[in-house]
């Protein structure tokens, strides 16, 4: 009973350890983070590089997959950067095996191990919520890490080779053992923890090396799930990486099962002829980073048409336009990341509220005479503002998220100001809803007139001091000095970039002048009896509403444009950025919010 008390404790030491270990080191990495992913996988050596060294830091392939898929979803990675990053955290798994076999099982484990965990508890407690805490945390889980893998050794070490059903080495009993690696490694949730025990057995004598290499390769397919189930709500390019995962870990063990014998007998021979160890737990090791590195050369010319039959699925257009294409859970907990992400759909949303503003508008008076719009413009604007609605929730469900855990103060400053920005773009987008209703509806009942001023596109008169000649024409500039607005203050327009940084204040003016000129000359026409004031008041409502839109679209646009500098999304030829860099803010405007 001891025996088994010492395994379970072993395992629930080492499982311990890898998670102080992973979320110390994303604290206390930072801002690093996002860095490092721009920088270092630019290339798909880069990628690969990066997560072998990311994996060896962490512990985890699993930590780091699931990481990607967040990076992903968070606009922070591209999918092809991204998928030798989680190809080469298959690799870096194997540090796991190195350290268990180098350190494991040669040293006095309490000799370091109890330091390491003094030392960064100390600092942890010392220093929560900062780097040095993070940095705490990571020495403690470390120590912790083979706190557990020497009780492990305990554990085993007190059975004998007969405690455990014995497995054959024909083909049935292989595959048996890949099934046992497989579901432990589902329990566990990390193949790095199954890695461990299987080691431990087999330095134990618990069970031959055949068996401990079957039930490696099956730990190795098992740690995909993980990633299964963080892509299961995410965008189409983190399915797509998950399903890229899938099938690297299930070609490699598919290539490791069928070359297990012979890889063995060469990696004995090897071991006992040119290194003079004949150990079974090197052995063991050197076969699992073999059989991955094989798996990485077998991707390395797959990987090009594997990538272009991905980004053939995954495609279901509704279904991505209201699901937030940046914000995942993954990322929450690393708050500089998660930044970068709501900044990114931020922009998204913006782009589509101004999109919705855009066709609500074109729905007024623009260009005369106005032709009568297609029976669904209505459905169309109420599924964009749907789509708008949503992610304004999404995001303040992500904000909500964040919050929960201890930030640092500059970051808990920003989440305010992100909320209000969501709120601008969510007004805007409800005022423009209501405003391209009632045109989509006058057009359909009213008479448009057919007077000569209203055969040829509409502009600002050239007298302004005499009233048009009839109102769909006089209020015409309004609409249009909007739809000049909307252009240049969309996040994701074409026209943003550094020299043109103040259109969007200067579109603003200039609707402001028109609004006044075009409102003071309404009110003077309904004086005069020229229209009905009733007509004019409902005119002068719709534009006031107009009004209102933009200044919500201003305000949004220069508090996103406050904010600080984004970290450029890697782009590769398959894909196109994710999001332009917003301009910097204008000065301070003396017009206020209607």
């Amino acid at each position: 009973m001891l025996l088994l008390v010492n395994l379970l404790g072993g395992i629930g030491l080492f499982l311990l350890g890898m998670t102080m270990l992973t979320d110390g080191l994303k604290l206390a990495a930072g801002g690093a983070l996002e860095r490092i992913l721009a920088a270092w996988t630019r290339t798909r050596l880069y990628g690969l590089l990066t997560g072998i060294l990311v994996t060896a830091l962490v512990q985890s392939s699993t930590a780091m997959t699931v990481a990607a898929i967040g990076f992903v979803n968070a606009g922070l990675l591209s999918f092809t950067s991204a998928l030798w990053v989680v190809f080469g955290s298959n690799l870096g798994s194997s540090v796991t095996g190195w350290l268990v076999a180098l350190i494991g099982f040669k040293f006095k484990i309490d000799a370091f191990a109890l330091p390491f965990i003094g030392v960064g508890m100390a600092l942890k407690l010392s220093g929560e919520g900062t780097r040095r805490g993070g940095l705490g945390g990571t020495l403690a889980g470390f120590g912790l890490l083979f706190l557990g893998i020497d009780l492990l050794k305990e554990g085993f070490g007190g059975l004998g080779p007969d405690a455990l059903p014995e497995m054959g080495r024909d083909l049935g009993g292989m595959l048996l053992a890949v099934l046992v690696g497989l579901l432990l490694t589902v329990v566990l949730q990390a193949s790095a923890a199954t890695l461990t025990v299987v080691l431990t057995a087999v330095a134990g004598g618990m069970i031959p090396l055949e068996i401990g290499a079957a039930i490696v390769i099956g730990a190795n397919v098992g740690t995909t799930l993980t990633g299964i189930v963080a892509a299961i709500n995410a965008t189409p390019n983190a399915r797509r990486l998950a399903a890229a995962h899938v099938f690297f870990n299930v070609v490699t063990a598919l290539v490791a099962f069928a070359l297990l014998s012979p890889l063995l007998r060469l990696i004995q021979y090897v071991g006992i002829h040119f290194v003079g160890d004949g150990n079974p737990v090197t052995q063991l090791v050197i076969f699992h980073s073999a059989f991955n590195a094989l798996g990485v050369l077998l991707m390395w010319p797959l990987s090009t048409p594997l990538v272009r039959f991905l980004q053939s699925r995954f495609q279901t257009v509704e279904e991505d336009e209201l699901r937030p294409h940046y914000l995942d859970l993954n990322v929450a907990s690393v708050p500089a990341l998660a930044l970068q992400a709501l900044r990114r759909e931020l922009a998204r949303m913006g782009h589509l509220a101004l999109q919705l503003a855009t066709e609500a508008t074109q729905l007024n008076p623009t260009s005369l005479p106005r032709t009568v719009p297609a029976p669904q413009a209505e459905t169309k604007l109420a599924r964009k503002l749907a789509v708008v609605e949503h992610l304004q929730k999404d995001i303040g469900s992500f904000v909500s998220q964040m919050s929960r855990q201890q930030l640092h103060q500059d970051v808990a400053d920003k989440l305010p100001e992100l909320l209000r920005i969501a709120t601008h773009f969510d007004t805007l987008s409800r005022v423009m809803y209501h405003v391209g209703v009632l045109g989509a509806h006058d057009v359909r009942t009213m008479d448009l007139g057919t007077s000569a001023a209203s055969t040829h596109h509409a502009s600002v008169p050239a007298n302004l001091t005499a009233p048009a000649a009839d109102l769909p024409s006089a209020v015409a500039p309004v609409f249009i000095a909007a739809l000049a607005f909307f252009k240049s203050a969309d996040p994701e327009s074409e026209g943003r970039s550094a020299e043109g940084k103040w259109l969007a204040s200067e579109a603003r003016d200039a609707f402001e002048d028109t609004y006044q000129t075009t409102k003071a000359h309404l009110l003077q026409a309904g004086a005069s009896g020229q229209f009905p004031v009733s007509t004019v008041y409902d005119w002068l409502a719709r534009l006031s509403d107009l009004r209102r839109a933009v200044e919500q679209g201003h305000k949004a646009s220069q508090r996103l444009s406050a904010l600080s500098d984004l970290v450029p999304t890697p782009t590769n030829a398959t894909e196109t950025p994710s999001f332009r860099e917003t301009i910097p803010a204008d000065p301070p405007s003396a017009v206020t919010d209607s």
